[in-house]
C-alpha cells in the first residue's frame, strides 16, 4: 500500500488539513456509507460495479479532510484480453466536500501505487473531461461484460499502449 499523502496548496484549493491514505479495514463501514450517497442503490446494477463483484482489491485509498474521512476509491486486479492491470472505482466524495480537490488526490494516488506495482495501466468507467487530465482516454478495443457508453471507458497506459479483448476479473 501507499504511504498517506498530505495534500498541499499545489495539490488542490484545499479549506482544512486533508490526507489520502491507505484504506484500513475498520473503514469498510464508512467507505460503503460514502459510496452509497454517491451512488445510490443503482449503482448494483451497473457494468463496473458487476465486474468488481468477483475482483480482488489490490489497493483502497481514504480521502480524510480534518481526520474525518470524506472519499475512497479502489483498485481492483483484471484482464483485459490477456493483460493483467487494473480498474479504478468507484471513486467517490462526501457531496460537501467535492470541491476540496480530495478526488483528484484519490486519483493520483491510484495512479501513483498502480505505477509502484509495474502495472500496464488502468482501466475505468467514467467522465472523459475529469480524467481526461491524468492521461486517461478512450478505449475502444476493451469490451466489458455488459452495457456500457464506450464514450466512458477509458484507459491509462503505463506498461502497455494499448489494450485490446474482454475484461475479466484477474
Amino acid at each position: 500500500m501507499a504511504e498517506p499523502r498530505t495534500l498541499t496548496p499545489d495539490d488542490a484549493p484545499l479549506s482544512g488539513a486533508a490526507v489520502v491514505r491507505a484504506e484500513q479495514v475498520g473503514d469498510a463501514g464508512i467507505i460503503d456509507k460514502i459510496v452509497l450517497e454517491a451512488f445510490g442503490p443503482g449503482r448494483f446494477a451497473k457494468t463496473a460495479e458487476r465486474l468488481r463483484e468477483g475482483a480482488v482489491i489490490e489497493a483502497g485509498f481514504v480521502a480524510c479532510l480534518d481526520g474525518r474521512a470524506a472519499g475512497s476509491v479502489r483498485l481492483w486486479r483484471i484482464r483485459v484480453g490477456e493483460t493483467p492491470c487494473l480498474f479504478l472505482g468507484p471513486i467517490a466524495v462526501e457531496r460537501s466536500e467535492r470541491s476540496e480537490g480530495l478526488g483528484a488526490a484519490m486519483v493520483q494516488a491510484c495512479i501513483d501505487q498502480a505505477r509502484s506495482l509495474g502495472s500496464a495501466g488502468i482501466l475505468l468507467v467514467g467522465d472523459a473531461p475529469y480524467f481526461g487530465r491524468f492521461g486517461f482516454a478512450r478505449v475502444d478495443e476493451a469490451l466489458l461484460p455488459g452495457p456500457v457508453d464506450p464514450a466512458r471507458l477509458l484507459w491509462l497506459p503505463m506498461g502497455h499502449v494499448a489494450v485490446a479483448g474482454p475484461v475479466m476479473i484477474g
